[in-house]
Parts: structure tokens; sequence; C-alpha cells
């Protein structure tokens, strides 16, 4: 049972305000823009319908060979790999390549070819493989999506939507290899005679650009995830089915960064709680809130607070939990804790009397 605590509206002055202007039209069949840090969608178009998602696959295909595998591995192409139909960095069967080309050619040329390898090395066979990504896309929350290769081809069981994309890219981000490759412009493999240049050209063309992956099929379309950074926000726009891709990221990212600033809502620390009878408790925030908002929607944020009727006599940590929403919509999610107890200091005449037994011998 709940102590439910509801705190009222609250107006919030913005550090750095800015003028939240109409979402531009996209030409994409489906889209979503969202912000990093809180996972908050700004923008979206048919989001959650599920879609062929082409070689935008391989954010998944890179992110678990990089948590599962060694990339200073060396691995043997086979048969199978080269022979895998589409873009390709050229292996031959018997090359002896570090799993480190691999996912780099993977991510920069999109080779379809390195993708098997990969997959073959690291899980085993391609559906221990894809068994992998399935169980990664699961933990990661794509409810909407399914992966039966590792390369993006069409195949029965293979798809995704605009928001699980952009939810995979927003985790695949968080991880430093990851990061590293997708923003690389051009590398040049250990066995290659030139380096590789990134496919991704919004790299070169947009300077906030960080990271991403292209893909084309014909039932496809154009797809492509990038992700892009200026004044410490972060945010990610994925298209689907979109001929003009470079401009509908630019101009989503343009207003992202126009119309929404990143706020602190409430910072981590201390915090008192007032229950019913009159009482009042203690309690810790350990997370700060920060969300991305608009100059209006920054003075519209409500804040619940609900709290275990029996805490005190509990020795769960968590105590309740406060609740961030905007028209009805939870934006963030903070759990309560307990305060920690500090332990009594002793007065100075229990220092000296210790002292005392412990030259008396007395414990």
């Amino acid at each position: 049972m709940l102590i439910i605590i509801m705190i009222l509206p609250f107006l919030y002055t913005a550090w750095h305000p800015v003028t939240a202007h109409a979402a531009p039209g996209v030409s994409a069949e489906n889209a979503v823009l969202m912000e990093y840090e809180s996972g908050r969608v700004l923008f979206d178009k048919n989001a959650h319908q599920k879609k062929s998602i082409a070689s935008i696959t391989k954010i998944l295909t890179a992110i678990v060979a990089i948590e599962h595998g060694d990339l200073n591995e060396t691995v043997t192409v086979s048969e199978n790999a080269v022979r895998t139909e589409g873009s390709s960095i050229y292996l031959d069967a018997g090359d002896k390549v570090k799993l480190k080309d691999l996912v780099y050619g993977l991510m920069l040329r999109s080779g379809n070819d390195a993708a098997v390898a990969i997959a073959e090395h690291v899980g085993g066979s391609l559906p221990g493989f894809t068994h992998l990504m399935n169980q990664k896309a699961q933990w990661i929350g794509m409810t909407d999506s399914h992966f039966a290769n590792p390369h993006g081809l069409e195949a029965d069981g293979h798809y995704s939507t605009a928001y699980d994309m952009a939810l995979l890219m927003r985790y695949a981000m968080q991880n430093k290899t990851f990061s590293k490759i997708s923003g690389t412009k051009k590398y040049k493999g250990e066995n290659e005679r030139f380096p590789w240049h990134n496919k991704n050209k919004l790299l070169t063309r947009y300077p906030y650009c960080i990271g991403g992956k292209t893909g084309y099929t014909r039932k496809a379309g154009r797809t492509l995830v990038t992700s892009a950074e200026k004044d410490d926000m972060k945010l990610i726009v994925v298209t689907l089915n979109d001929r003009k891709d470079w401009d509908d990221h630019t101009r989503l990212f343009e207003w992202g960064f126009n119309s929404f600033d990143l706020k602190l809502i409430r910072d981590m620390g201390q915090i008192e709680l007032s229950l019913p009878g009159g009482n009042t408790v203690s309690a810790e925030i350990v997370n700060p809130v920060v969300l991305p908002l608009s100059k209006k929607e920054s003075e519209m944020i409500e804040s619940k607070t609900y709290i275990k009727e029996d805490f005190q006599m509990s020795d769960d940590e968590v105590i309740g939990k406060r609740i961030y929403s905007l028209n009805d919509q939870v934006l963030a999610e903070r759990n309560i804790i307990k305060e920690p107890v500090l332990p009594k200091e002793d007065s100075l005449f229990d220092k000296v009397k210790d002292l005392f037994h412990q030259l008396n011998g007395v414990l």
C-alpha cells in the first residue's frame, strides 16, 4: 500500500530560454528524435510501426560483438561470409582479420561479409549470434523488434521500429568503443592498402554529428540512424524509408537544439517529506533529474511522490518514488532512499573514559 504525496505544479525558470518552433516536416515514412540522457522523444512520426530496417541492423551487430567478443582476437573468414550478397569489404575465404577491423568495416563500409564473419566468430554460428542479438534487444526494451541475421538483408522475422532503433542507438552510444567506432570518419585495417571512409556523410556535412549508421535495401528504402551533440545536449535521429535522410536529420537536429534546453528539475540530495498526521521524514534522491524542455514546458512540470506506508519498519533501502510528468506523460522517475544514519560521535567524556579503560587493560 502506498501513501501518495502530490506536489502541485511548480514554475521553473529556464537557464537558457528558447522559443519552441513548430516541428519540421520530414519525408521519412517513420522518424524519431530522441534526447540521449533522458530518452525523451521530442518528435515522432509512425515511430512504432514495424518495418524493414536494412543495414542499421549492424548497430546491434556491432554492440553485441564489442560486448561478447575480444576485439584483439583474430578471425578466420569463412567461405559462407565471403559469399554474402550486398555491400562488402571484399574479404577472401581464409583471410585472418582482427575482430576490431571487422567491426570497423561493418560500421564504416557496411560490409555484409564482415557481419557474417563477426557473427560466426562471436556467436559460433549465425543462429547463435542472432540469438544474442535478440537477447540484447529484449534487454534494451526493443519490444517491437526481431532480428534474423547480422547484416539486415531482407528475411522473414527481421524488423524493427524507428523508436526501437533510437533505444538501441541510445544504449550503444554509452559504450566508449562503439561511440568511437561509430564516429570515426576513416580507418585503415591492418590488412588493407587504403583506409575505409565512413558512409555516414553527416559526419562531414553536419558539424555536430558524432556517429551513426546508414542502410538501404529495395524494400526498406534508405534508413539512417545518427547522433549529434551541441552545448552538452545529445540527440538521436532515426528515419526509415527516407529519400531525403541527410536533410531530414539535419533539420530535426537543428529544431531539437533550437527548441529545447536541458533543465535541472531536481538536484540529487536530501529531501524532507511531509507525511499524513503532520510528521516529516528525511530521505534522499540519489540521481539528479535533467530533462530537455522548451521554455513553455518548463513552466508545466508536475511532480508526485509515492511513499511506502510501512517504510519505517522495512529493511528496504528504497522507500518511495518521485515521478515527474508533463501533461500526464511521465518524463522521469527517481527512487527515494532512506537517508543514511550517521554514527553518533562520542563526547569528549566518552573518549577520555575509553582511553582510560584501554590504558588499564579494560575492554
